[in-house]
C-alpha cells in the first residue's frame, strides 16, 4: 500500500510508498518498538473498526516518529513525538506513525488515503 495526502488547497502528494499495517493485536502493541532506523517514504498502519480515543506511546522507540490521528479519512491531529518520552491522545479510526518529517505540511481537515501500490 501507499499513502497519499490530499490538502485542503494544493496539489496531492504521496507521504509513503510502503505503507505496513498492524494487523493484529501484538503488532499493535508493538509498533515501531526497538526499531533503530525507518526507511524513507514508509509508514505503519493501525486500522480500527471505530474511531475512539486512541494513545500513542513512545517507550522503547528509539526513532522520533511523526503520528497522525484520522477520522473517516480526516486528519484530526498530527504530532511530532520524541523518542522515549513521547506520548499523545487523539480520536481515530486510523492511525499512522511516519518517520520524523514525513508528515510536514499534513494539518487537521486534510485527507489521507491508503492505496494499492
Amino acid at each position: 500500500m501507499r499513502l497519499r495526502h490530499h490538502p485542503k488547497s494544493g496539489a496531492a502528494r504521496q507521504l509513503a510508498a510502503t505503507v505496513e499495517t498492524a494487523d493484529s493485536a501484538l503488532a499493535q502493541l508493538r509498533g515501531l518498538m526497538f526499531r533503530r532506523s525507518l526507511p524513507e517514504e514508509y509508514a505503519l498502519a493501525f486500522r480500527f473498526g471505530s474511531a475512539r480515543p486512541r494513545d500513542v506511546h513512545m517507550l522503547f522507540v528509539f526513532v522520533p516518529l511523526d503520528v497522525i490521528w484520522v477520522v473517516d479519512g480526516v486528519v484530526e491531529r498530527v504530532e511530532r513525538l520524541r523518542p522515549w518520552r513521547g506520548i499523545a491522545r487523539s480520536e481515530a479510526d486510523l492511525l499512522l506513525e511516519l518517520p520524523a518529517g514525513a508528515a510536514d505540511g499534513v494539518e487537521p481537515g486534510d485527507e489521507l488515503v491508503l492505496e494499492p501500490a
